[in-house]
């Protein structure tokens, strides 16, 4: 299987060829902690000990680089543990690190919780403004991290045109791809060093497991990224990799159906007189809409809105839906919302980062349209 294949292709084929054994078109669920070996240092196919490698998560390591273009790939047990491998392979104390001012509240917390303490210095900064990240680069800085879009407030930041500024800054670039998906957009061939995912959300796709995972190009920075997601342990299980990796299957079809309802439930609050404002980059008058039509090729199923009658209506709005769920995380079929001020971003709140109270954040899923937004009707009143 080679990446000049289809993208559905690749995520129903890519490391996942018939078991040589049995013929079995699934790959298998390896579920051992070791393995056999024919004499000392007589390793089969590589494996020794599940922490170092597993088949099971070797094919969907396998499978999430053909669809990022990438040549290699790392699963973690979740999308921090990712984030966190990342910045501890290519950065040390003193270092520096550039993060969006409306990053995930989880990559706020870690940088500003975490990593401080150990050393590393982190600014916030709008990336959408490129003379803003260029005046925040420092000697000491070592990565930009950009999300794209942002959660929640959906902003967008141009891809390569922050590529052109790690290269200058003799630094990395890391994206957080988890809105977008491979599916809608692919960071690395926009001149990205890192990709980064929350394999929970979209590419998992049915809410039952939780992940993460980084895809790279570059040799010598796999190499880096091996040593430290054995060296840290933090990867996913055997039945984790395998959820993971039935999930990408259908991540095509399931994010066509994500835009086009992201894209309905759109109109409809564009129109509606309780809300002040609509959040989405598929919106013509969105100042991120021009990159974001250069570099995805949809919009994605995330939507925000913000209440004219504020934080109390925002939280009546919450309250009366029953086909949107409301609960933490985003990207599975279901549709969920959530007030992002007093749950997934409760940890900014008195930061830089923190989120609006009357802000609403919604995960379109793939219910039928008209269901959808006969509820959100029903709940804005």
């Amino acid at each position: 299987m080679t990446n000049a294949a289809g993208f559905e292709t690749l995520a129903i084929h890519a490391g996942q060829e018939p078991d040589a054994a049995t013929g079995a078109v699934a790959v298998p669920i390896y579920q051992t902690s070791t393995y056999k070996q024919d004499g000392v240092g007589g390793l089969r196919g590589g494996y020794e000990y599940s922490r170092s490698a597993n088949p099971t998560r070797t094919a969907l390591e396998t499978c999430l680089a053909a669809l990022e273009a990438g040549t290699h790939g790392f699963a973690f047990a979740s999308g921090l543990a990712a984030e966190a491998a990342l910045v501890q392979a290519v950065c040390g104390p003193g270092d520096h690190v550039i993060i969006p001012n409306d990053a995930y509240g989880g990559t706020y917390r870690l940088f500003a919780r975490v990593l401080e303490r150990w050393g590393l210095a982190y600014t916030p900064v709008w990336l959408g403004d490129l003379d803003q990240v260029r005046a925040a680069i420092r000697p000491q800085t070592r990565l930009l991290w950009c999300e794209t879009p942002t959660n929640p407030l959906l902003g967008i930041a141009d891809i390569a045109a922050l590529a052109e500024l790690a290269v200058e800054a003799e630094a990395l670039l890391a994206v957080d791809n988890t809105f977008a998906t491979p599916y809608l957009q692919q960071p690395l061939a926009l001149g990205a060093d890192v990709v980064v995912h929350s394999t929970t959300k979209y590419i998992g796709g049915h809410s039952d497991v939780v992940g993460g995972a980084l895809v790279v190009r570059d040799d010598a920075l796999a190499e880096t990224l091996t040593f430290h997601q054995n060296a840290l342990g933090g990867v996913p299980g055997p039945f984790d990799s395998w959820l993971v990796l039935r999930g990408a299957k259908t991540l095509g079809v399931r994010m066509d159906r994500h835009c086009s309802n992201a894209e309905r439930v759109v109109e409809l609050l564009a129109g509606h007189r309780a809300v002040e404002r609509v959040l989405y980059p598929g919106l013509r008058d969105s100042p991120g809409y021009p990159v974001a039509s250069k570099q995805m090729r949809g919009f994605g199923g995330m939507v925000s809105f913000l209440l004219r009658d504020g934080e109390q209506a925002a939280l009546d709005v919450c309250a009366k839906t029953e086909l949107f769920t409301l609960g933490e995380s985003l990207g599975g079929v279901e549709s969920l919302i959530e007030h992002p001020a007093r749950m997934t971003h409760a940890s900014v709140a008195g930061s830089p980062l923190q989120v609006p109270p009357e802000l609403v954040r919604l995960s379109v899923g793939i219910e039928t349209i008209d269901d959808l937004l006969a509820d959100l009707t029903h709940a804005l009143g």
